[in-house]
């Protein structure tokens, strides 16, 4: 018994220690960093349209006139969208007073908002003008789907959404703008590099989304062919650098003779935007306005290299 005694007295000691810094420091609570995915619940009600009510962890609601959204923010708590479970609260970390969710969470509700909901307006952003005729190449399309997300959707769509809204901003900013595609079509490899020589252009960059047997495998790539030109690589650099405003880790700049980047006879660089094998980035990359985030990032890399 005595022995038993000293035992426990001996794992009673253990446990202190662990739970104390040195064993005769103060108590230093687990506080984990959000990772670069994570919004705060203020960030997630505004991207929805909808303002805090109540915030009385772990539980919140947020509100506008046509829709309640509730959060159980608790391990394996649920996401209710006026009255209906639509999905589990996911990753919960929380800083002091700040709790902070998933950004995945903001295409998972708003898709079971009602109709009526307006997104909030969102300012375009300024770019200084530039001159000049760039080509957007949508990689993949049409019996060339590209890479299946996570989600179970193809990389096609994606590439062509995103490369839409790069165009979009290029053309405002004053510049030429050529798509390879602008629809679910296949185009060959030598056309697409004949395109942009046809006609001359400034620049070639191709969109694209990533994929890798590793489900953990993210962030975005620049790629450039191994006998890149200085324009090239400057140019991937200063798209490097804006998409790193997007939240999204970068994996760098690399040298690969794609066949895009190897027949064209300007400056060429190849995006991939993230990896849609990736749950998180699949579900961001299938989000709209996340895609814009994405497109006004490249966009501005390409105006800041002209």
């Amino acid at each position: 018994m005595l022995r038993i005694q000293k035992h426990l007295i001996i794992m009673t000691a253990l446990v202190g220690c662990f739970a104390f810094v040195g064993c005769g420091g103060g108590y230093v609570p687990s506080t984990p960093k959000p990772s670069s995915y994570a919004i705060t619940i203020q960030q997630l009600a505004t991207r929805l349209g909808l303002t805090v009510q109540k915030a009385g962890d772990p539980y919140y609601e947020l509100k506008n006139a046509n829709n309640r959204v509730l959060l159980f923010t608790y391990e394996n708590g649920r996401v209710y969208v006026n009255g209906s479970s639509v999905c589990l609260i996911g990753a919960v970390t929380k800083s002091g007073s700040v709790t902070y969710v998933s950004e995945l969470l903001v295409p998972q509700i708003r898709g079971h908002l009602i109709s009526s909901y307006t997104p909030p307006v969102k300012t375009t952003p300024s770019y200084r003008t530039a001159t000049g005729t760039v080509v957007i190449d949508p990689g993949h399309g049409g019996s060339d789907p590209g890479a299946t997300s996570y989600s179970g959707y193809y990389e096609k769509g994606v590439n062509l959404s995103i490369a839409r809204k790069v165009a979009s901003y290029l053309e405002n900013s004053g510049i030429h703008v050529i798509m390879t595609r602008n629809s679910d079509t296949f185009i060959e490899l030598n056309e697409r590099a004949e395109i942009a020589n046809l006609a001359n252009a400034d620049l070639f960059v191709s969109i694209h989304c990533d994929s890798h047997p590793k489900s953990s495998q993210n962030g975005y790539t620049l790629y450039v062919a191994r006998s890149a030109s200085w324009t090239s690589k400057k140019t991937a650099a200063a798209i490097e650098q804006a998409m790193a405003q997007t939240g999204l880790a970068s994996v760098g700049i690399r040298n690969q003779d794609f066949r895009v980047l190897v027949r064209t006879s300007c400056p060429a660089v190849l995006v991939e935007c993230g990896y849609l094998t990736n749950p998180y980035e699949a579900g961001l990359l299938y989000d709209s306005d996340f895609q814009d985030r994405i497109a006004r990032a490249v966009a501005n890399g390409i105006v800041n290299s002209l």
